[in-house]
């Protein structure tokens, strides 16, 4: 979290031209994705009939979840491409379906407010000129993706394993921004929101709060570039906050106020929404009553291989390359370990490039099975703190946190 970019650099120079027009791009909708006999594709559990759109601006092919507010979902073979994925294929997900489609770059501001000796009003280009600029590589994860997979089943969007995507976030330190507004003693947290409203009066905004020292941490950030790119609109242009390491409903979109709390935020996204069961994996019986939630916070380790699919085909005694990408969750990758017999074995994968703790991590190994028939794949991830993918399967009222151990079944002949 270190680039710098200069004040001058054309890429910043190339943002404020352009944010005008990206920033207005029309009607969000994928209306048009309803007028024709879609493609669709299926996802491994019951119901999973997904159409594959290309009606949402600045998105190429992705899975529809739903409409309004947008849910789309990446498509899997889009991680078997590299670390960082792409941003017309990053996943989306908004909570409230009133969100601007036409923001003026120049007009925008950042408010910051509350328990501060003096507020801010900041212009996107007070933002780029007046802090230091930084760059993360970040995985984003929805809290929910893999909900799809979770027996018995749980209400929410089904997604499977594509509400996740890794970029780098150019940006300042939210720190910084906090620092010179100058906070306060006393205060408790940092409340965010952003432009989305529900379209009921009645539906409460969408905000989200960090504690201070977290909000202070030098690693949360406010970005406006993703990829080297400007924000695409619907993954928060021209600003959203990133929280390295947590769960996505923390990284607010389209982030025009910031206020410092003197207390615990008690606002419905955060006291009733978006709680997890305070037990190990977050995980409790079905029907289970009357156990202490707490929100949702740091993300696990996961990993996955990319380049085979259920049912794929290989050759005894031939050597079949097996790759994946991993991610430690709230911290590094320390090991991916993979299995060619169903976890009986494992075996340690090599792991390619490292962009960062927080960043996928690619991994590979060569797969050399001996006798025909079906083979179980499987792989697993430890993170630096020593956290490793569990066995089972967890399971909660909201599906999340879905980090078990993932395989896949091949044919050898």
């Amino acid at each position: 979290m270190s680039q710098k970019w200069d004040v001058n650099d054309r890429s910043r120079r190339r943002f404020l031209q352009t944010a005008g027009w990206l920033g207005s791009i029309g009607a969000l909708g994928g209306a048009s994705a309803f007028a024709a006999e879609p493609a669709t594709t299926r996802l491994p559990f019951a119901n999973g009939e997904r159409e594959l759109t290309r009606a949402f601006p600045q998105k190429g092919e992705m899975l529809l979840l739903r409409t309004r507010p947008p849910m789309l979902e990446t498509p899997f073979d889009v991680f078997d491409q590299g670390v960082f994925t792409p941003n017309n294929r990053f996943f989306v997900r908004w909570h409230l379906a009133e969100i601007p489609t036409n923001i003026d770059a120049e007009a925008f501001r950042l408010n910051v407010h509350g328990q501060v000796e003096k507020p801010l009003t900041l212009s996107l280009k007070q933002l780029m000129s007046e802090f230091e600029t930084v760059e993360i590589a970040a995985v984003n994860q929805c809290s929910g993706n893999s909900r799809g997979l979770f027996n018995p089943r749980v209400a929410g969007g089904q997604w499977a394993n594509g509400a996740m995507g890794c970029a780098k976030w150019t940006g300042v330190r939210l720190k910084d921004i906090l620092d010179k507004a100058g906070v306060r003693s006393g205060a408790a947290q940092v409340r965010f929101k952003g432009l989305d409203r529900g379209t009921l009066p009645a539906t409460p905004d969408f905000l989200k709060s960090l504690d201070v020292d977290h909000a202070r941490d030098g690693e949360v950030m406010v970005a406006w570039g993703m990829n080297g790119e400007q924000l695409p609109l619907l993954n928060g242009f021209p600003l959203r906050l990133v929280v390295p390491g947590w769960y996505s409903t923390y990284w607010v979109k389209m982030l025009d106020d910031i206020e410092v709390l003197d207390a615990a935020d008690t606002n419905f996204w955060m006291a009733k929404a978006y709680l997890i069961p305070d037990t190990p994996h977050a995980s409790v019986m079905p029907g289970q009553k009357g156990f202490k939630s707490v929100p949702i916070n740091r993300m696990v380790p996961r990993s996955f291989i990319t380049n085979l699919r259920e049912g794929d085909k290989v050759l005894a005694g031939h050597a079949t390359p097996v790759r994946g990408i991993a991610f430690g969750g709230d911290a590094g990758i320390a090991k991916v370990m993979w299995s060619s017999d169903g976890g009986a074995r494992w075996e340690g994968a090599t792991l390619e490039q490292d962009h960062g703790k927080y960043a996928f991590r690619r991994w590979h190994a060569q797969y050399t099975p001996k006798a025909k028939g079906e083979n179980t794949l499987m792989v697993k991830a430890i993170n630096t703190n020593g956290v490793e993918q569990p066995a089972e399967a967890n399971w909660n009222p909201s599906g999340f946190m879905r980090n078990v151990i993932e395989s896949v079944k091949v044919q050898v002949g």
